[in-house]
């Protein structure tokens, strides 16, 4: 199977016609489009995830896959986000997984909270307490997600980052907010060929986690980077028994 991700596209009230031609592209090169949260630029549900929508029409009948970023929830429309994307078709997942030809692929928000020894703790104020209880229950979600999968082959899609490697290039600063390590656990206690993830506008395209599952950062500013002249998304090719190898950026002129 051929997963042609992208993250990040940030649609507009005014991007119709923007994303079209790169839509089409992803739709004629692989067999499952995969978009990696912040869809909507302020989670506009009619001003914005109806033109999503309108630009996704030219990659019918391709399946695609999606998950939402922290920008779609950003005007509290979120279900309705979600429910325009599912009505066009599009598999909006939160904490749940959809099985498409043998592959199946589990999606979750997740959450910030940043990595290794120094992921916040659910310490002193109730905020603070509040917000790593969050960030725990999205990992329990994907974890759920990936058990309930009996498929051989499982894709982890994404907008926060499970590991430090790919946000790297981002000021240290803001690291703990453009993903969390918390994520990555279930991708250590369940087997998967690849995880997809976005939102790290200036960090690295790939990593890996500590079990060596290699992990993609496909956000637009990122691929653009390395598009030279091509369309901006990033392709994973699945053989048989469930490794993942990257085709890389198609050679389609812009």
């Amino acid at each position: 199977m051929r997963l042609a991700a992208v993250g990040d596209v940030h649609c507009k009230k005014t991007s119709r016609g923007a994303f079209e031609a790169l839509f089409a592209a992803m739709g004629a090169a692989a067999d499952v489009l995969v978009l990696c949260g912040d869809l909507t630029d302020y989670g506009l549900a009619d001003d914005e995830a109806r033109v999503v929508v309108a630009e996704l029409s030219a990659v019918k009948p391709a399946p695609v896959v999606a998950v939402l970023g922290n920008d779609d929830y950003e005007s509290d429309q979120a279900d309705h986000v979600k429910g325009i994307l599912g009505d066009a078709g599009v598999k909006v997942l939160d904490g749940d997984a959809c099985e498409i030809d043998g592959v199946s692929f589990a999606g979750v928000k997740g959450l910030g909270g940043g990595f290794g020894e120094r992921v916040l703790q659910p310490w002193g104020e109730d905020v603070t307490k509040r917000f790593v209880r969050e960030g725990v229950e999205e990992s329990l979600k994907l974890e759920s997600a990936l058990a309930r999968i009996t498929s051989a082959q499982r894709v982890a899609v994404l907008p926060y980052s499970p590991i430090r490697e790919t946000v790297e290039g981002e000021p240290p600063e803001v690291f703990p907010f453009l993903g969390s390590s918390r994520l990555e656990e279930p991708l250590l206690r369940y087997p998967i060929a690849v995880a997809l993830h976005g939102h790290a506008h200036h960090g690295r395209l790939e990593g890996r986690t500590r079990s060596d599952v290699p992990v993609y950062n496909v956000c637009i500013p990122v691929l653009e980077k390395l598009a030279l002249g091509h369309r901006p998304y990033w392709m994973v090719e699945l053989d048989p028994a469930g490794s993942p190898s990257a085709v890389g950026r198609r050679l389609r002129a812009v």
